[in-house]
C-alpha cells in the first residue's frame, strides 16, 4: 500500500514538472523583416570572405616558411619530384563522378552551331 502511494506522488510529480516545461512560452517569435534579414546575410558572408583569406594567407605562410627553412639540395630535389608528379599526373582520367555529371561534355556541341548557314549565295 505504502508503494503504491509513493509511486503515484513519483508518477505525479514527473507529469508535473513536464507540463510545466511546455507552459512557458512567449507566444510565437516576431518575424524579421526582409532588409534586416538579408543586411545579417551580407554582414555574414562578409565575415566568413574575410576569415577565408585570413586562413589562406597563414596556411601560405607556413608553405613558404617550410620551404625556407630546406637546404638547397632539399629544395631541388623537391621540384624534381614535384615536376614527376605533374607528369605522371597529366595522363590519368578524370574521377567517375566528374566525367558523368559534367555540365559540357566533351564530345558533343551545342546544335545551334551546327545548323548556322552562311548567307553567301
Amino acid at each position: 500500500m505504502f508503494l503504491r502511494i509513493i509511486f503515484c506522488m513519483l508518477c505525479l510529480f514527473t507529469l508535473h514538472t513536464a507540463c510545466q516545461a511546455q507552459e512557458g512560452g512567449d507566444g510565437p517569435k516576431k518575424e524579421q523583416s526582409l532588409k534586416s534579414k538579408r543586411k545579417l546575410r551580407k554582414e555574414d558572408k562578409k565575415k566568413w570572405k574575410e576569415d577565408r583569406k585570413n586562413k589562406r594567407l597563414e596556411e601560405k605562410k607556413i608553405r613558404d616558411h617550410h620551404k625556407r627553412i630546406q637546404t638547397k639540395e632539399v629544395r631541388k630535389r623537391m621540384k624534381r619530384s614535384k615536376q614527376t608528379a605533374a607528369r605522371n599526373r597529366e595522363h590519368k582520367r578524370e574521377p567517375f563522378f566528374q566525367r558523368i555529371f559534367r555540365k559540357n561534355p566533351k564530345g558533343t556541341r551545342s546544335k545551334s552551331s551546327k545548323e548556322k548557314t552562311s548567307k553567301v549565295k
